[in-house]
């Protein structure tokens, strides 16, 4: 079945109608969005990828410009999910508020993700700012149209489906069965460039990391100081971090190592 058709009939979280007759795009929510395309800094990393610069223009003219301020939400659960975004810069955290108040992060969004895939017709998730975002909006009906006019940006969505499918079961084995010191070697490991001497500044706090891992803020510091006393990464600031040893951080995060 067609991404758009999954789409049309619930299958997947953008179900936008049924006629497949081509719909007019929107314009850009800011002045010279066309130019904003070829100096993103999410040109070749995500959606857009999927276009020759020729394309370009179409695809701003489609898309509506925004910046959310940190802290500010993207999409709120429940909500109808009018609107599906591509991140191009920032991160935020996405989460589920639980029946008894608790609330579990799922995941965190970067430059380069499409928002809003695997949602029903509503959004069956909440996603807020961790640092400013700059993304560009696109509504049901003009995604459809893209779709149908550029059928490699369907197929670059099917790819990230399947990217997700991956990162949900990769999430899984880490909450099921690694150890607390082995799930936070996983996610440094994930957020951190080894190389940088300079060292890596996390948008997210370590409550939002613990939570993420299933795990509480008090194991979680616990566990960053374990390894910064073996020497494995170091500790500028709580939010500032250098890997010193990948191989032993490493090794700790497939389970080789204690």
């Amino acid at each position: 079945m067609p991404f758009h058709d999954m789409l049309n009939h619930g299958v997947m979280s953008v179900s936008i109608g049924v006629p497949m007759a081509a719909m007019p795009y929107r314009p850009s929510a800011e002045p010279g969005a066309g130019t904003h395309c070829a100096g993103c800094a999410a040109r070749h990393i995500g959606l857009c990828d999927a276009l020759v610069d020729i394309d370009l223009p179409e695809l701003a003219a489609a898309a509506q410009w925004r910046t959310i301020r940190s802290g500010a939400l993207l999409m709120t659960e429940g909500d109808p999910a009018r609107y599906f975004f591509n991140i191009n810069h920032g991160t935020a955290k996405v989460y589920r508020d639980l029946p008894d108040g608790r609330r579990q992060i799922t995941g965190f969004v970067t430059a380069g993700y499409f928002v809003g895939l695997g949602m029903p017709a509503n959004y069956s998730a909440s996603v807020e700012a961790l640092e400013d975002v700059r993304l560009c909006r696109f509504d049901r009906l003009t995604l459809r149209a893209l779709f149908v006019t550029f059928p490699s940006l369907e197929r670059k969505l099917l790819i990230a489906t399947g990217n997700e499918l991956l990162i949900a079961q990769a999430q899984m084995l880490l909450l099921g069965r690694k150890s607390a010191l082995e799930r936070l070697a996983s996610f440094l490991l994930a957020w951190i460039e080894p190389a940088s001497p300079a060292g890596t500044r996390l948008p997210m706090g370590r409550s939002d990391i613990a939570d993420y891992l299933g795990l509480t803020i008090e194991t979680v510091s616990r566990n960053f100081t374990i390894l910064r006393q073996r020497r494995l990464i170091a500790i500028s600031t709580e939010q500032e971090i250098t890997i010193v040893n990948c191989a032993g951080l490493t090794g700790i995060a497939i389970g080789a190592a204690a």
